[in-house]
């Protein structure tokens, strides 16, 4: 883990935070062609095409299409199988995902003036997929925060795909109200989910995160299918001053580093006693005997970085700049610094604020945007559910008030046809 210092230098011209940036910038050109050959070959060869890339990609080899299936059933005998705390962890955890979630439901609405009714009509979506990735761990919060707010949105149908998927994931898309998961992962579940195969039914939209494969996946369905956003390697930010604790600084730093070798785990502190305290706690402490050492340590080696900056005015900026998916505040007035943050998926506050939380039970959504996209996006939320639909009557009245103004228009745009659909009613009436 690199500490570089940034006092009295220009933060946007540095070359580690620089060539951090471009971490965001994934290399895909390797990946394209064969995503591209995964789709089309599901969308040719439907379950044949699944059946073979999961026995190549999963190592799991089923033997006809329904293995494919993990019926609802299935689903509540794995929650049966689970601890009583843990059922009601996930259920406790469902619960506050869904009442935060709930605030965020739109209405449609009518607005009328003479002559007119305009307004808006506000229509859950009819069929979801949920990618809920397996491999390097577990994700039942992850089902969570995808299925949550699509069923406080009306969604009528909800699918989820998973490669391996082990009680804890069945479990929680039981609680959820998943309909059918299908045994598939990678590519090939988002391509089967967009276009439909014999026995995967085609959604209208796909969300949840993956690997290089699924982003890419996403992708190149969009348009067949909406999709939530093109995820990249998880990432925290802490803003912290001399009066955090560097033993929890370094432990949030590391709850990200753990996610896998690309997730980004940085610091940006006015304290160089902090930044030393923290990179030593972390490898001399935290790192030792832990479990997902190997993939820690390569991220931390990789992509971790302690910024030290002038003031907490210059480490505002510099993560703007960064613009992190997850960003905490653990200095001593935190909340001075909310409103100078512009670009975050999602702002923890204070020193007891910590990202885990997020994470599973807090109820805020932790599908957040990544690799700087936080500029431009939000995390998932009930909105990502619905599709409105303009609402527009207009009587003999309110054509009258409009039509001239609409017909000008037309003219000036050239289009005649349009200025004529006018003119016939004026005409007319």
């Amino acid at each position: 883990m690199k500490i570089v210092d940034l006092r009295n230098k220009d933060y946007q011209t540095d070359i580690d935070l620089l060539n951090l940036i471009k971490r965001s910038e994934m290399e895909i050109d390797q990946y394209e062609n064969a995503v591209k050959d995964i789709i089309k070959n599901v969308k040719e060869k439907g379950d044949t095409a699944l059946l073979d890339y999961t026995e190549l990609f999963d190592k799991v080899k089923l033997d006809s299409p329904e293995e494919l299936v993990i019926t609802f059933d299935e689903m509540e005998k794995a929650f049966d199988q689970l601890d009583d705390d843990t059922k009601w962890a996930l259920e406790v955890a469902l619960e506050r995902v869904k009442t935060f979630h709930e605030a965020q439901i739109e209405r449609t609405y009518i607005l009328e003036e003479e002559g007119m009714l305009l307004g808006q009509k506000v229509i859950p979506m009819e069929r979801v997929g949920l990618y809920v990735p397996g491999g390097k761990a577990a994700y039942p919060s992850t089902v969570i925060m995808n299925a949550a707010p699509a069923k406080v949105a009306g969604v009528k149908e909800m699918v989820m795909c998973s490669p391996n998927p082990n009680k804890y994931t069945l479990a929680a898309a039981f609680l959820c109200g998943v309909d059918t998961v299908y045994r598939i992962g990678g590519a090939q579940a988002v391509a089967a989910m967009a276009y439909g195969t014999e026995t995967v039914k085609k959604v209208d939209k796909i969300v949840g995160p993956g690997n290089i494969f699924v982003a890419l996946a996403k992708k190149n369905v969009y348009g067949i299918v909406d999709i939530d956003s093109i995820a990249g390697p998880s990432e925290i930010l802490v803003i912290a001053d001399e009066t955090a604790n560097p033993e929890w600084v370094a432990a949030d730093l590391l709850s990200q580093a753990e996610h896998d070798e690309l997730a980004a785990a940085i610091l940006v502190t006015t304290s160089e006693d902090l930044a030393e305290d923290v990179k030593k706690i972390l490898y001399n402490v935290l790192l030792k005997d832990f479990e997902r050492e190997e993939i820690a340590r390569k991220s931390l080696e990789n992509y971790g970085h302690i910024f030290i900056v002038d003031d907490l005015d210059k480490a505002c900026d510099v993560s703007n700049f960064i613009a992190p998916e997850h960003l905490e505040i653990i200095t001593k007035n935190p909340f001075d610094l909310v409103e100078k943050i512009k670009h975050a998926g999602a702002i923890f506050i204070g020193e007891y604020s910590t990202e885990p939380l997020g994470d599973y039970i807090l109820g805020p959504n932790h599908v957040l945007p990544t690799g700087r996209s936080a500029r431009f996006s939000s995390p998932l939320g009930v909105y990502d559910f619905i599709k409105r639909s303009s609402l527009i009557y207009v009587t003999k009245e309110g054509f009258d008030r409009v039509e001239k103004y609409a017909r000008q228009i037309a003219t000036a745009e050239g289009l005649y046809a349009h200025r004529l659909s006018i003119e016939i009613r004026k005409r007319s009436s």
